[in-house]
């Protein structure tokens, strides 16, 4: 009991240590330069499958301008965690909330260099909502559990891809992780922190969760602004007025009883990432860091909506994957 209050209360945790299969754990840190110009996803993780041959470690690396994803797969012996911090080895690669560095020397693709963070903003935890999930964090046996580590930081230093030299000083970042059994059925995920006023930050998704035999449409959006973070979220009580999937976009509107949340993201070609099932890593996650997000954020007074924050947020992240009809009706 100590060691799952322990766990819950620190997300950044890998909570791997004593589950059996299937299980998956993976950390994803976005990585965008000072120019926007460079923009990457670097995620390690490790894949338990009922079988040896199905369970490793991995790093997977998505250059957001080009599409390109390669996935890099080690042993499951080379996967090293710390118990009770963000500590993590996946080969020669080594990963901290404080920094990452690579060693990746596959025929497909080679990354070397450190990127290190700066002044990270964590998704508040307490014990009676121990971060974004709130109390659902406290349910066991969810098929996939979610934690915001940073809405947003300063980078510094560099990588070398494939020979070239990139240089994220001045940069921005956003870390995030998930872990469980799978990941869901149907999901739309959005992520920035680049808007024109600096230090704001807006992650969200909508997802089907299943939950005592059924399935309902759960979601969680955060957009940190001026040191305040507005939740919306089915544990807070907010409740989705429209979402809208298209061919080139997504339209997202919620509201509570204090505030309403406008959202609109424009899709663009997503690269190829892998996230798990029960059986492997193979399902395919289209992911874009081409995307732009435009917000509108209001406070809800006398039946009348006055602005706090407005902008149109870039180098964003966008998923749209599973059945989304589904999650759609």
């Amino acid at each position: 009991m100590a060691n799952l209050l322990e766990a819950t209360l620190h997300p950044a945790w890998y909570h791997g240590h004593r589950t059996k299969p299937p299980y998956f754990e993976g950390w994803y840190f976005k990585l965008i330069s000072a120019g926007q110009e460079h923009r990457y996803a670097v995620i390690p993780g490790i894949f338990k499958g009922a079988g040896a041959e199905a369970s490793h470690a991995f790093v997977q690396v998505l250059d957001g301008v080009t599409g390109q994803a390669t996935y890099h797969r080690y042993p499951v012996e080379d996967f090293w965690a710390a118990k009770r911090d963000l500590d993590v080895r996946v080969g020669p690669n080594h990963f901290t909330l404080e920094r990452i560095h690579l060693q990746i020397g596959a025929p497909e693709q080679a990354v070397s260099g450190e990127v290190a963070f700066s002044g990270l903003t964590p998704w508040p935890v307490t014990l009676a909502s121990p971060g974004i999930m709130g109390w659902y964090a406290w349910v066991p046996l969810m098929e996939c559990y979610h934690g915001v580590l940073s809405l947003d930081h300063t980078l510094d230093g560099a990588l070398t891809v494939d020979g070239k030299r990139i240089d994220f000083a001045g940069g921005r970042g956003y870390v995030e992780k998930d872990w469980g059994r799978s990941f869901p059925a149907a999901w739309v995920w959005l992520q920035t922190n680049h808007f024109e006023q600096p230090r704001v930050s807006v992650t969200g998704s909508v997802a089907l969760i299943p939950w005592i035999g059924q399935t309902f449409r759960g979601f969680i959006v955060g957009v940190w602004h001026e040191r305040v973070l507005y939740r919306f979220a089915t544990y807070t009580g907010a409740r989705i007025e429209r979402l809208a999937v298209g061919e080139h976009d997504v339209t997202w509107s919620m509201r509570d009883r204090g505030h309403r949340l406008e959202v609109h993201a424009r899709r663009t070609q997503a690269g190829l990432l892998r996230g798990p099932s029960v059986a492997d890593m193979g399902v395919r996650v289209p992911e874009t860091l081409q995307a732009t997000v435009q917000v509108r954020l209001s406070a809800l007074v006398g039946g009348q909506e006055r602005p706090i924050f407005e902008g149109t947020g870039h180098s964003a992240g966008l998923e749209v994957a599973g059945d989304i009809l589904r999650l759609l009706s």
